[in-house]
């Protein structure tokens, strides 16, 4: 089959000779892909910052498709059921599933006690294929697949796998009351639809921060916030303060992770020469914006081992944190009646479509930021077979 092939940072192919996946235990299923994106998360697997991200590996973890096969035990799909496939392989049993943690199962990942597995996430989430391919096997397929609504748009449905619910999470994290200032630090995929969803939490204010201005502008017509490069600050927490009156934000969310740019010390020890796991540069803007007593919501991903961090002022500040990767299984319904409703439409971000025989391309053109890119759609070759 046709399928992304990882060869080390910076170096993807579209390889014609993967095998195809096979069923492996009776709660699996075998899925042709319809669609697939490119996550700014896999940016961060593709610039070679996320530990044991293994030559060969096939990314990818938001993605719907038809159901091909399955195993003896899957009650709950059956062969031709297109559906979408939340980027959390989830048990369904274990006391963190109970609990609705889907990002946390304790049975899907032998390979980290941190989190959960992931679709096409490096070995530290379980090592598994993704779906930037033909065919992907879906491991515990009774548990979170969801059968796409009739009616519902593929693309919308597409971005339910990961992206709607974790802008939506980033918000929900932040604790938002009525009349608050939230700030989204990135103008992402997710941090657009974070500062979309704050406005259904009751948010009085959103602030954008990113640096590129075409994200920017689409901050303020998707999101309806106000949007600021930092570029164009002398320093952007000083910025925030006197946009808040000196007060502070109620609530900061770091919708980038490790790949963020504005420090310098950051970039080289965190991105050149790997010291620690990432950039934390939007961590430290959104400790430092956000006024005492209130909530950062972390949504960026960081990998491990750790991450320099300013604790004092965590302490002192007398702040929340909070964040998770997105539980998507939890968060379906309601982001399916949001759709459904027509209370927003998340296709809109979708700015370009690549044929899967072209990703490379699109990497890189979604890496170097080009042509105003914003979410990238994959369409693989069997998708309408």
């Amino acid at each position: 089959m046709l399928a992304m092939n990882f060869r080390g940072p910076f170096q993807i192919r579209a390889d014609r000779n993967r095998p195809e996946p096979e069923i492996k235990h009776p709660m699996d299923a075998i899925v042709r892909v319809t669609r697939s994106l490119i996550c700014g998360s896999d940016l961060h697997l593709y610039h070679g910052l996320v530990p044991d991200t293994r030559v060969g590996m096939t990314f990818g973890h938001e993605f719907t498709g038809i159901v091909e096969a399955v195993g003896s035990e899957v009650k709950k799909l059956k062969v031709g059921d297109h559906v979408l496939v939340p980027f959390n392989i989830a048990c369904g049993s274990c006391p963190h599933c109970k609990q609705e943690l889907f990002g946390n199962c304790h049975e899907a990942n032998a390979e980290a006690t941190a989190v959960g597995g992931f679709f096409g996430y490096a070995h530290t989430g379980g090592g598994y294929d993704g779906g930037q391919a033909e065919y992907v096997r879906v491991p515990y397929a009774d548990v979170s697949p969801t059968v796409i609504p009739e009616g519902m748009d593929p693309e919308n449905a597409v971005l339910l796998t990961d992206v709607v619910p974790t802008g939506y999470q980033a918000a929900e994290q932040g604790g938002i009351q009525k009349g608050d200032t939230v700030v989204v630090f990135g103008a992402g995929p997710v941090g657009l639809l974070a500062a979309r969803f704050a406005w259904f939490f009751g948010a009085g204010r959103v602030i954008v921060i990113d640096e590129l201005e075409y994200r920017l502008e689409f901050a303020r017509k998707f999101a309806f916030a106000e949007a600021y490069n930092f570029r164009e600050m002398d320093d952007p927490v000083v910025f925030l303060k006197k946009a808040t009156d000196y007060f502070g934000a109620d609530v900061c969310i770091d919708a980038v992770g490790c790949d963020a740019t504005g420090s310098a010390f950051q970039n080289i020890t965190g991105k050149g020469l790997l010291l620690q796991a990432g950039n934390a540069t939007a961590f430290h803007w959104a400790v430092n914006s956000v006024k005492k007593g209130g909530i950062v919501s972390i949504i960026g991903v960081y990998g491990p081992p750790w991450n320099l961090v300013p604790l004092g002022s965590i302490m002192n500040k007398g702040l929340t944190i909070r964040g998770n990767q997105a539980s998507v299984k939890r968060l379906l319904p309601k982001m399916i009646d949001h759709i459904m409703s027509g209370r927003i439409n998340p296709k809109e971000i979708i700015t370009h479509r690549f044929p899967l025989e072209e990703i490379p391309d699109a990497y890189r053109m979604f890496s170097k930021k080009l042509d105003n890119i914003i979410k990238p759609l994959l369409i693989p070759p069997r998708a309408n077979a």
